[in-house]
C-alpha cells in the first residue's frame, strides 16, 4: 500500500512500473479529449456529448486486458476503449462531426458506431439489446473452440431493461464467454439508483442466475485492470459468464444539456475526490514512478495530437450523398447464386419443403446455427427441426429459453463474428417481444455502419386453425415498412423452399412467413436437390386479360379456388411470393394489360401491405385503370377463436363478391 493519503488507496500488486505508467496515460488521453470536447460543444463545434470524465479507469482497465482479437461492445462513456484500441483520433473526431472519415457516414452520432476492423461493436440507445449480441458473439466464440473472451458494457439503469435479465439467463443457461461489465455511476439520466433498484448491489443479480459476480472499484485503474484481468484469463481457459459491477460516479450530465442540478452538492464533492485520474496521479508519484515533468510532458504531447487530428477533421469537407447512395447502402450488396432445382421431385407438404431447405442449407455450411424455443430434441412445435439435433447436434440445434429479444440479438451477435443464424419464432404473433432487436439492430445495421446481418427469423403465423389471438396473426406489415428488412411469404412447397434457401444465403436480414393452415394442406411437386430462387420475383400463376388479382400467402388459395369456381373469368393472378423487395414490374406489367386490380390479403386493411400496392398502382398506372382499384383483407378486430367468428373475421367469402362485382364495374 502507499503511504500517500489519497481518496483512492492503491496496491502496486505485481504490475511493472512501465505498465502502471501506461495505464496512466492511457486513461490521460480520454480524459483530455473529452476536456477538448466540452470546449468544442460550447463553440458549436460538436454537436451533443456524453460525458465519461471520472469514469476512465473501467472503459481503458478492462480494454487494457483485452486481446486486439477479442470483441468490446462500448456504451456513451467509453472513450477509453476507443482509445485503447488505438483507433486514429481523427477519425474518432470526424464521427462525431458527421463526416466522411468517420464510420457511420454521417448517418448515426456521437458513440453510436462500430468497426469490425477494432473489434468494437457500437451501441444503440435502447441499451439492453447489446447484451444479447454478446451473447451471441461469445457463442460464436465457444463453437469455434477459440477461447476468446467478449465484454459487454451497461449501465445500472440499462440493468432494469428486460433484454439484462434475458441476456444474463442465456448466458448463463449456454455457459457463454462473456464479461457482463455494470457501470453502476448513481444516475440513469437524472433518476438516482435508489429509483431504480431495491437490491444492495447490482452484483448480486449475477446469483438468480447462477454466476459468479464481483464488486470492483471503478474508480481505481490497478484494481480494475488486475482483477478484470484474472476474470478474463479464467474465462478463457473455462467458458462461463462473469457479471462486475464497478462502483463509479457520472460526474457530469447525462448528457451535456441536462446537467446536474439534480444530484445533491456534498455527493458530487465526495466523488470529485475519487477521481481516477488524479488520485492515480499522486499515487505514481508518491511512488517514484512518475515526475511532474514526464506528466508535463505527456501533457504536451497529447494536447498536440488532439489538436493534429482536430485540424485533419475540421479540413475533411462536410459529407455529401445521393438518394441513389443512400438507398443502396440500406442491404449488403449481393450477386445471387442461383442454383436450378434438378428434375427429380417428390410430393410434399409446405412443411415438409421448409424442413428439406433448411436441412440441406445446414448440410452444406456448418456456419448455420438454428435457434428457438423446443427446436432441438422435440422438433419444435410444428415439426420443422424433427430429427436436426440427430444430425446437427445440439450445438447448431439450440433450444432458448422464452426470451425472444435476447435471442435475435444474439443472432445478430452470430453474424458479427462470421457465423449465420436462422431463428424460429415459435409463433409469429411472438415476434412483438423481439420486435425492437430486428427494426434497430438487424434493420438498421448496415445502412448506418457498414455491417450486415445475416439473420433469418422464421415466422410460423396465420388463422384458419382456430388459434385465436396470440396465435394467428399474420403480421408482415410490421415489418415491410422498416427499411432494412427483406420479407418473404410463399404459398406453395416449391416456392417455400427455394426461397427459405435464398433467404439463409442472403447476408441481409430476412423475415420469411409461414402460413400455419398450409403446413400441412399444401402438396406440391418439390425438386429433391438443394436450389435456390431469386428474392424480389412474384409469381404469376395464371394468366387473363380482364382482371388482375393479387395476393401472397393462403389468400393466393382462396384466389385460385375462386377461379376454379368462375372459370369463365379471365385474369392475372399473381402471388408476390416476396413482400419487401416488390416485384412491382410484375404488377405494373399486368394492370397495364388488365385495366383492373383487386389485392387480397389475411391482414386486416389500414396500414397493410394491400395498402402500398395500391397506392404505388394508382400513382404510376392510373392512366390505365378502368376501375378503383379494391382491396379485400379481413376485418378491423384482433383474430376471433370461434371457427364460426374466424370465418366471418377473414376475407375469403368477401373476395369472390368483391371480384365479381369489380368485373361488372
Amino acid at each position: 500500500m502507499n503511504n500517500l493519503q489519497t481518496a483512492i488507496q492503491f496496491n502496486k500488486k505485481k504490475l511493472e512500473n512501465q505498465t502502471l505508467l501506461e495505464l496512466y496515460k492511457k486513461m490521460l488521453l480520454p480524459r483530455m479529449i473529452e476536456e477538448k470536447m466540452l470546449i468544442l460543444l460550447r463553440q458549436g463545434k460538436i454537436s451533443k456529448w456524453f460525458s465519461g470524465i471520472g469514469q476512465e479507469a473501467i472503459s481503458v482497465g478492462v480494454t487494457s486486458v483485452l486481446a486486439k482479437e477479442e470483441y468490446i461492445l462500448p456504451m456513451h462513456r467509453n472513450l477509453g476503449v476507443f482509445t485503447t484500441r488505438e483507433i486514429p483520433l481523427h477519425r474518432l473526431f470526424s464521427q462525431w462531426q458527421g463526416k466522411a472519415n468517420g464510420f457511420t457516414k454521417g448517418r448515426d452520432r456521437s458513440f453510436h458506431f462500430g468497426t469490425q476492423e477494432y473489434k468494437i461493436v457500437g451501441m444503440i440507445s435502447h441499451l439492453g439489446p447489446q447484451l444479447g449480441i454478446a451473447d451471441g458473439i461469445a457463442l460464436a466464440n465457444k463453437l469455434k473452440n477459440n477461447n476468446q473472451v467478449c465484454a459487454v458494457f451497461t449501465g445500472d439503469g440499462g440493468t432494469s431493461e428486460g433484454d439484462f435479465h434475458e441476456a444474463l439467463n442465456v448466458a448463463s443457461v449456454w455457459n457463454l464467454p462473456v464479461l457482463f461489465c455494470i457501470e453502476n455511476n448513481g444516475y440513469g439520466l437524472s433518476t438516482p439508483t435508489s429509483e431504480q433498484y431495491n437490491c444492495e448491489h447490482l452484483a448480486d443479480r449475477g446469483k438468480g442466475y447462477g454466476m459468479e459476480s464481483h464488486i470492483i472499484d471503478g474508480n481505481n485503474i490497478i484494481e480494475v485492470y488486475t482483477k478484470v484481468s484474472e476474470l478474463a484469463e479464467s474465462i478463457r481457459e473455462n467458458p462461463r459468464p462473469i457479471l462486475i459491477e464497478f462502483k463509479t460516479f457520472r460526474m457530469r450530465g447525462h448528457e451535456e444539456a441536462s446537467g446536474t442540478k439534480y444530484v445533491p452538492q456534498e455527493l458530487m464533492e465526495h466523488w470529485a475526490l475519487k477521481d481516477p485520474l488524479n488520485n492515480y496521479k499522486e499515487f505514481l508519484i508518491s511512488e517514484n514512478i512518475l515526475t511532474n515533468e514526464q506528466d508535463e510532458n505527456f501533457r504536451n504531447e497529447f494536447k498536440n495530437l488532439i489538436q493534429d487530428n482536430l485540424n485533419i477533421a475540421f479540413d475533411e469537407p462536410a459529407i455529401t450523398s445521393s438518394i441513389s447512395i443512400e438507398l443502396e447502402d440500406v442491404f449488403k450488396k449481393i450477386t445471387p447464386s442461383s442454383i436450378a432445382p434438378n428434375k427429380e421431385t417428390e410430393n410434399i407438404r409446405l412443411i415438409d419443403a421448409i424442413s428439406n431447405g433448411l436441412r440441406q442449407a445446414m448440410e452444406r455450411d456448418d456456419s448455420i446455427v438454428v435457434m428457438g424455443q423446443d427446436v432441438a430434441e422435440y422438433g419444435g412445435v410444428f415439426k420443422i427441426t424433427e430429427g436436426f439435433v440427430d444430425a446437427f447436434g445440439k450445438e447448431r440445434v439450440r433450444n432458448t429459453p422464452i426470451c425472444e429479444s435476447a435471442i435475435v440479438s444474439a443472432a445478430y451477435g452470430l453474424s458479427l463474428n462470421g457465423m449465420k443464424a436462422v431463428m424460429e419464432m415459435q409463433f409469429g404473433d411472438f415476434v412483438s417481444t423481439g420486435f425492437n432487436p430486428i427494426v434497430n439492430l438487424l434493420a438498421k445495421s448496415h445502412y448506418r455502419w457498414n455491417q450486415h446481418a445475416d439473420v433469418v427469423v422464421r415466422m410460423p403465423c396465420g388463422a384458419g386453425v382456430g388459434a385465436g389471438p396470440f396465435h394467428s396473426q399474420t403480421n408482415e406489415a410490421w415489418f415491410t415498412k422498416t427499411p432494412g428488412l427483406k420479407v418473404i411469404y410463399p404459398a406453395f412447397p416449391y416456392d417455400a423452399k427455394g426461397l427459405l434457401t435464398a433467404a439463409i444465403n442472403d447476408p441481409n436480414p430476412v423475415l420469411f412467413f409461414e402460413h400455419k393452415a398450409l403446413y400441412r394442406s399444401t402438396y406440391q411437386e418439390v425438386p429433391t436437390n438443394y436450389y435456390t430462387l431469386p428474392i424480389g420475383k412474384a409469381s404469376v400463376l395464371k394468366e387473363g386479360n380482364d382482371i388482375t388479382i393479387i395476393s401472397f400467402g393462403a389468400s393466393v388459395h382462396w384466389a385460385l379456388n375462386t377461379l376454379d369456381e368462375h372459370n369463365n373469368i379471365s385474369a392475372d393472378l399473381i402471388d408476390l411470393r416476396s413482400l419487401q423487395p416488390l416485384d412491382t414490374e410484375t404488377i405494373y406489367n399486368s394492370v397495364k394489360k388488365t385495366g383492373k386490380v383487386i389485392i387480397v390479403q389475411e391482414d386486416s386493411l389500414f396500414g397493410s401491405v394491400s395498402s402500398d400496392i395500391s397506392s404505388l398502382i394508382m400513382e404510376n398506372c392510373f392512366e390505365y385503370l378502368d376501375a378503383p382499384v379494391k382491396r379485400v383483407a379481413s376485418i378491423e378486430t384482433p383474430i376471433p377463436f370461434a371457427g364460426n367468428l374466424e370465418k366471418e373475421y377473414l376475407p375469403k367469402e368477401r373476395f369472390k363478391t368483391e371480384l365479381l362485382n369489380l368485373l361488372a364495374y
